[in-house]
């Protein structure tokens, strides 16, 4: 069902960002207004003291205060937020997992750039990457729209009792960020409805004291507490899927689930990747069919919890596939290429190729995509390095 109120926007991926944030009726933002922040929390500065958004602003001196604010301002009982890129994100490291551990379902998005030295500001998702193991919810946007839709469903998933952990949104360095597209805005009162306030199970209560994360020795619950969180990592898949689909009826939106798989019904080859490197892939893949070859693409939407049954499932009848990864994993090639052949691992024998492009910003152009499905093609295996220049 789609609104006749909604409004059509030409937005950078930050404002599409920032507008799902007001939406989604968060009551408590915090942030560290320095480089590497990001211009999502420049907009809501500004909707906050315009009135527009009636939540709590507050600037704190680091990245890892940010993270403690909005941690701590969730277990409270308030809807939170922050924002961060790059090194920033690497500053919260330590609290990414304590917001994990305590449970704490907040949304953060991600703007990924590379991480140094040398100093570089262009799209890389080491940053995320490197926190993929904190146990956070992860999700690596395509399209300004997805990047708003994402902050309201996310919260919505986060919040879900069956999984209470925190969730990171990601968009690609400038690709999205600072790049306009036509954005459109679902109705306040239909967000309202189907994303309804926060009202945790417990909250901190000065006039009901109770400890929170205490000491717990190797007979305690610590074993215990991790292995729930896991637990609730797999239980999400079926929440994300069920939550997609209410938003894709509620909203007008084709939001599958954890992947996104475009002309894989009959493809004989595949390639796998995240971001908007999506989006050049299915303009090659178009290009390569008109050609005859039959290639399609598996987007990964959630990179946590990890889409291995749709991996498999999407990959059965190709006769091979290569996966591209915007990261490094060094002395392990990629990150998403790891997963990849984790997940098909004495399931599927299909020659699956990696391929590490585009870190640092640099351009991965159709034609290196084209030769990236040339290799595909032939089943190399291991991990190859695209547009790598010559290095004296």
């Amino acid at each position: 069902m789609k609104s006749v109120t909604e409004q059509r926007l030409l937005v950078t991926g930050n404002e599409a960002a920032a507008i799902g944030v007001k939406l989604s009726n968060v009551r408590f933002i915090s942030a560290y207004p320095i480089t590497p922040q990001t211009t999502i929390v420049e907009k809501l500065a500004e909707m906050v003291s315009k009135g527009e958004l009636k939540s709590r602003y507050v600037e704190v001196e680091s990245e890892h205060s940010a993270m403690a604010a909005v941690y701590t301002a969730a277990l409270a009982g308030s809807r939170s937020y922050t924002a961060t890129s790059s090194h920033g994100l690497l500053y919260m490291h330590e609290m990414l997992h304590w917001t994990a551990g305590m449970r704490v379902p907040l949304v953060t998005s991600v703007v990924n750039r590379a991480i140094g030295p040398p100093w570089n500001v262009w799209a890389d998702q080491s940053d995320s990457m490197n926190q993929k193991d904190t146990g956070w919810l992860q999700v690596y946007c395509e399209s300004n729209q997805e990047t708003l839709d994402t902050i309201i469903a996310g919260y919505k998933i986060a919040e879900n009792r069956d999984v209470m952990l925190p969730l990171m949104s990601m968009e690609d360095a400038f690709v999205l960020s600072h790049t306009s597209e036509p954005v459109t805005v679902p109705n306040q009162s239909m967000v309202d409805e189907f994303l309804p306030e926060y009202k945790p199970e417990f909250v901190v209560d000065v006039n009901n004291p109770r400890g929170y994360g205490s000491y717990a020795t190797p007979e305690g619950p610590f074993m215990e507490l991790k292995y729930d969180m896991v637990s609730s990592m797999e239980r999400a898949k079926s929440v994300i899927r069920d939550t997609l689909r209410e938003y894709s009826d509620t909203f007008g939106r084709e939001y599958s689930g954890l992947t996104e798989n475009y002309m894989m019904d009959d493809a004989d080859y595949a390639f796998i990747t995240s971001g908007t490197l999506a989006s050049t892939a299915k303009y090659v893949v178009n290009k390569l069919r008109k050609e005859g070859k039959k290639v399609g693409l598996i987007r990964i939407k959630f990179f946590r919890p990890f889409p291995q049954e749709e991996i498999r499932e999407a990959l059965k009848h190709v006769n091979a596939a290569g996966v591209i990864d915007r990261s490094v994993s060094f002395s392990a090639g990629g990150s998403l290429y790891s997963d990849v052949i984790a997940s098909i691992y004495r399931k599927l024998d299909v020659p699956v190729s990696g391929f590490v492009a585009g870190i640092g910003g640099r351009d991965v152009r159709i034609s290196d995509f084209e030769h990236m499905f040339s290799l595909v093609q032939d089943g190399t295996e291991g991990m190859q390095w695209i547009g790598l220049k010559e290095v004296d």
